[in-house]
């Protein structure tokens, strides 16, 4: 009977680290996922200010799908959101 428990015992701290191992990485990538958004959102503010003072008329928004697009991609999304724009300027 003290056998069982002890198994029991054992199996049960196994999935209690398995568990806050995962927990712990979903946590990991929300918060890389948020500041990739953050950094996204200064670079853009700023790049924006620069192409305003060249007089480029050219400003990507700080909207929602600019958030999933920095927050999933990163330096590719910021890119390819200024790419879209350039493109269509041509």
């Amino acid at each position: 009977m003290n056998m069982k428990y002890a198994v029991l015992a054992v199996v049960g701290i196994c999935v209690l680290v398995l568990i806050i191992g995962i927990l712990k990485r979903k946590a990991e990538i929300f918060l890389n996922f948020m500041v990739r958004i953050v950094v996204g959102f200064i670079g853009v503010y700023f790049l924006n200010a620069f192409l305003s003072q060249r007089g480029i008329d050219v400003a990507v928004g700080i909207n929602a799908f600019s958030a999933l697009t920095l927050g999933s991609l990163g330096i590719g999304g910021f890119v390819l959101l200024y790419g879209i724009l350039f493109i269509q300027l041509l």
